[in-house]
């Protein structure tokens, strides 16, 4: 019997201890829906676990949120594309820098019968005043994303302001996803992420009616949190995360997801 409870122990503490190195070696990364819903982690994530051995779970959200379950010490890496949220989020301790790792753009998408008449023009404040004059539908996230967040922008820059008391203008306070699905239903104008546009399936009457405008560019950037505001947080495995992104490996895998041979997301992490 005494032999019988020795093996248990060893059995119960081989067990314990396997299990504190499989949580040692694991992290959460806080991240947008189009990183997630456009695919890009299920083709980098793998190579990266292979050879660190570090699991990596996302919590796909908004932006906003990404950087709230940050704030909370509840994520040990940020990585987002808001960059004006993300420099507040540095400035207020929460990390002590933000890294650029990435761009692609966005882009204006519509119905094809196009009733704001904005297709094939480069100017995205131009096409959102006709959008509003027209009182043609818009769907908005309206979830404090990224692509929330430069919505938001254009809208400013083109002097109207949007609310969702406004018939014409519906927000939908749900991902890049949900928020697409919603446009197509509703035969509607929106704002998106290349990235996740070329993913969606659910097109319907859609398509690409605006691009091009340098205002629409999309940077994406990285932030490791802060073990001085957070105890709990995975500094060495959630560097090593940041650390494999900007290097050649990451920068390349980054580069090679492409979906029906287009190019979905540009390194451009800083040597």
């Amino acid at each position: 019997m005494k032999k019988i409870r020795s093996i248990v122990s060893v059995l119960t503490l081989s067990f314990l201890f396997s299990s504190v190195a499989y949580a040692q070696k694991s992290i959460v990364v806080s991240s947008t829906t189009s990183t997630e819903q456009s695919g890009l982690f299920s083709h980098i994530l793998p190579p990266f676990e292979k050879k660190t051995g570090i699991q990596v779970r996302v919590v796909a959200v908004g932006t906003g949120q990404a950087l709230e379950i940050g704030r909370r010490g509840d994520a040990d890496v940020v990585f987002v594309h808001d960059k004006a949220a993300e420099d507040k989020f540095v400035a207020e301790g929460f990390a002590d820098k933000r890294i650029e790792v990435m761009y692609n753009d966005f882009v204006l998408i519509g119905p094809k019968s196009d009733p704001a008449k904005v297709a094939g023009g480069k100017d995205i404040q131009a096409a959102l005043k006709k959008i509003a004059e027209s009182k043609s539908t818009f769907v908005s996230r309206g979830d404090k994303s990224g692509t929330h967040a430069a919505e938001l922008r254009y809208w400013k820059g083109a002097d109207i302001t949007v609310s969702a008391n406004q018939p014409w203008y519906k927000e939908t306070g749900s991902g890049m996803g949900p928020a697409l699905n919603t446009a197509s239903g509703m035969n509607g104008y929106i704002l998106s992420d290349r990235a996740t546009w070329l993913t969606f399936k659910n097109r319907g009457d859609l398509a690409i009616l605006v691009q091009g405008d340098p205002k629409l560019f999309n940077q994406y950037g990285v932030m490791l949190v802060s073990s001085a505001k957070h105890s709990n947080v995975k500094k060495s495995e959630g560097q090593a995360f940041i650390d494999w992104l900007i290097s050649k490996e990451g920068q390349d895998m980054i580069a090679s997801y492409k979906v029906g041979g287009e190019q979905l997301f540009f390194p451009n992490a800083r040597k």
